[in-house]
């Protein structure tokens, strides 16, 4: 690479986009350096997982230090997950050597793209349903066997591809938890992520994957993007930035998957329409309900704001 300097610019974007959103890190990482940057496949998923085992703990701290951490569920995950990431290094070098192995490589990445795109989708979807606080419950009850095996499924495509830690897993945990309150699950994915990308981070040094240079100059930008990004999260519409991601994840995985250009795009128009459309229903939604109460106080004889 001739310069450093786009590198530390990616990062600081991806770092921005997860502490904004809590989402996106290894999704956004790995392809950006496929396909902007040009790097080996293997050598980005690597490096991705050896920039993440440093940017992890920085959100992990902030909700170990709120109290939003479930140590049980965590405690449940990391006897499958942690191993599971470990092997799934090992499971992605089962796949061939050379050119061969770069070529299956980018198509599992794209896969988990676009797996991590439905993640995201179910996510938001899921949200919508958890608006109601009174449904929420921070002390509900783990479930053990669903969280070993989320465990083991979320480590092994984290150890494979580096993406999952912040989409695919915590939309598992939604499912199988899910009255857990939002904060608790994405602080209990944060806290799990670190040993589970440690060990994934560990099994590429050892097959000699991870470009260490690389994920340093990453970490460069991205600690402070991170930053930033949680500074201004409650600032920015959080939607509007995942409906961003969505058609970004979109994009990054067909053209890992080797489509068209015109199925690129056509993926990506269709995703940005799906956004605008669930924009402008919320929209309504919110002036329907503001709407009934302005009905509802002036029926009950109260005076309404001048």
């Amino acid at each position: 690479m001739d310069s450093t300097l786009p590198v530390v610019v990616a990062g600081a974007l991806v770092g921005f986009a997860v502490g904004l959103t809590g989402m996106g890190g290894g999704a956004l990482m790995t392809p950006i350096m496929v396909l902007v940057f040009g790097v080996n496949p293997t050598a980005a998923i690597g490096s991705d997982l050896a920039a993440s085992v440093f940017m992890k703990p920085f959100g992990a701290l902030v909700h170990h230090r709120a109290g939003t951490v479930r140590w049980d569920i965590v405690r449940r995950l990391l006897p499958t997950a942690v191993p599971a990431a470990f092997g799934g290094v090992f499971l992605l070098r089962a796949l061939g050597d050379g050119d061969d192995l770069e070529q299956r490589v980018t198509y599992v990445v794209g896969t988990a793209l676009m797996l991590a795109v439905v993640g995201m989708l179910a996510r938001m979807w899921l949200d919508r349903r958890r608006t109601d606080a009174d449904g929420e419950d921070a002390e509900e009850p783990v479930r053990p066997v669903a969280t070993l095996l989320i465990g083991l499924v979320g480590g092994a495509v984290v150890g494979m591809t580096s993406v999952g830690s912040g989409s695919l897993i915590i939309v598992m945990l939604m499912l199988a938890h899910p009255r857990l309150r939002a904060n608790h699950l994405v602080g209990t994915d944060l806290v799990q992520a670190i040993p589970m990308v440690a060990a994934a981070a560990v099994g590429h040094l050892l097959v000699g994957d991870a470009d260490l240079g690389l994920a340093a100059t990453l970490l460069v930008g991205a600690v402070p993007g991170v930053v930033l990004g949680s500074l201004v999260s409650s600032r920015v519409p959080g939607a509007a930035v995942r409906w961003a991601l969505v058609v970004l994840l979109t994009g990054s995985g067909l053209s890992m998957l080797r489509a068209s250009s015109s199925v690129v795009l056509l993926g990506c128009l269709a995703m940005a329409l799906l956004g605008t459309l669930t924009a402008v229903r919320d929209r309504r939604s919110a002036r329907s309900a503001a709407a009934g109460t302005a009905d509802a106080v002036e029926m009950a004889g109260v005076p309404g704001p001048r």
